[in-house]
């Protein structure tokens, strides 16, 4: 009997997500027995960084009094009293609702698939998290990117963003700080989104989830902070700030005016209360974590800032390769001089040497650049080491394959 090829929906042809992508080829290239340096994937626990203890002691308690049933669909009640206290104190008003989810991406998915028809569109940053494209593919949504610009610290282009609303967009998404260049938002940029957004009626989704991690005593600004009315979900989680992605307990913060807002909101909890509930004992540890000491962080943030300038000072040095530095997170997102394509770029790099980065086509460029993001969670020597091995691939990838114009674009 034939039977013919089951054909996948048409609406996972557009989720990529170079991230773990490269992991593939990563793997065939540690089969040769080569040494292998990951700067490709941000999870702090595979280096020198721990989550608080007493976060894990509230975690590890819960269970033990066998809190390991379903939770409220929206998360136990401490947890969002916690979140609420958080939030307050950022100075964010009006909060209208309070969720907690399977990590940030899930309340990133739940929002806006709660918003976005088929065929509407809602402004994404680029370069941007991979995740933001891969829902929206999913839903069958127009993309929509917009630019952020390098000259200018990787802030969001203003003009770009007026130029690309029109009558189907329903939201701009925020990564601050961004993931994956680091950069973290001047107040003047965010006031001119907030105008953007009243104006059109958008939904600013604001991914928040760095907050924590600031370099050179900078202070974050949450944008539902600065205007009372607009309509705002604040994106934020224990992943990165309290070092346990493996937890997957994130949250969302709805805030601006209810009258605008009470069917939206409605509809997220009917999506909620499908699912039926976030990860029960592990919401626990978002009272102690946000509650409780914070001593860790500083520790973290000692740790990353000399990480970071070796980053761009090593970077800088190589010869057509420029790299802005980043003021939040842990990633930087170095230019390529001289390069077409950035993904053949990478995986030769990783087929040479051994160095594991990610390419910039990955999260999305402006047309005719070339870049790759780096994890500079490491210490220095991995860092040093993986730098110099980029240095010496570099300058033999523009000779063997830009100069001669061999290059077939994949």
């Amino acid at each position: 009997m034939h039977l013919n090829k089951i054909k996948p929906a048409k609406r996972t042809e557009g989720i990529i997500y170079a991230i773990r992508d490269i992991v593939v080829l990563a793997n065939e290239t540690a089969k040769s027995g080569k040494e292998m340096l990951y700067l490709n994937i941000g999870d702090p626990n595979i280096y020198d960084f721990e989550p608080p203890r007493h976060m894990i002691e509230a975690t590890y308690d819960a269970m033990l009094k066998n809190k390991n049933g379903y939770s409220p669909s929206s998360g136990i009640p401490q947890a969002i009293k916690s979140i609420e206290n958080e939030a307050t104190q950022k100075g964010i008003k009006s909060i209208q609702d309070i969720f907690v989810t399977t990590g940030a991406s899930e309340a990133i998915d739940i929002c806006l698939t709660a918003l976005v028809n088929e065929g509407e569109n809602v402004l994404t940053p680029t370069p941007g998290y991979p995740l933001y494209s891969a829902i929206q593919s999913k839903l069958a949504a127009i993309e929509n990117p917009y630019f952020l610009d390098e000259k200018n610290n990787w802030q969001p282009d203003i003009e770009d963003i007026k130029s690309k609303i029109n009558e189907k967009t329903r939201g701009i998404i925020l990564i601050n700080p961004n993931n994956p260049t680091g950069s973290l938002y001047s107040k003047e940029i965010l006031q001119q989104i907030i105008d953007l957004a009243v104006e059109h009626n958008l939904i600013i989704f604001a991914d928040e989830i760095y907050d924590k991690i600031l370099f050179d005593e900078n202070a974050h600004i949450s944008i539902a902070s600065m205007n009372k009315d607009v309509s705002c979900i604040t994106f934020g989680g224990l992943s990165k700030n309290y070092m346990v992605p493996g937890f997957r307990i994130g949250w969302g913060i709805v805030s601006g005016r209810i009258e605008i807002l009470k069917d939206y909101i409605d509809a997220i909890n009917r999506i909620l209360r499908a699912r039926l509930s976030a990860n029960h004992p592990e919401q626990y540890g978002i009272v102690a974590a946000l509650d409780g000491d914070q001593s860790h962080i500083t520790e973290a943030i000692n740790k990353l800032t000399k990480r970071r300038d070796l980053t761009v000072q090593m970077m800088n040095q190589i010869p057509g390769i420029s790299c802005v530095k980043p003021e939040g997170a842990f990633y930087a997102f170095p230019k390529l001089e001289n390069v077409t394509n950035d993904a053949h770029w990478v995986a030769e790099l990783i087929k040479e040497t051994g160095v594991v980065v990610v390419h910039g086509s990955g999260f999305g460029q402006v047309p005719g650049t070339s870049h790759f993001r780096i994890v500079f969670l490491p210490n220095e020597n991995i860092l040093e080491k993986a730098y110099r091995q980029i240095s010496i691939f570099n300058e033999k990838y523009l000779e063997k394959f830009e100069k001669k114009n061999d290059l077939v674009n994949h």
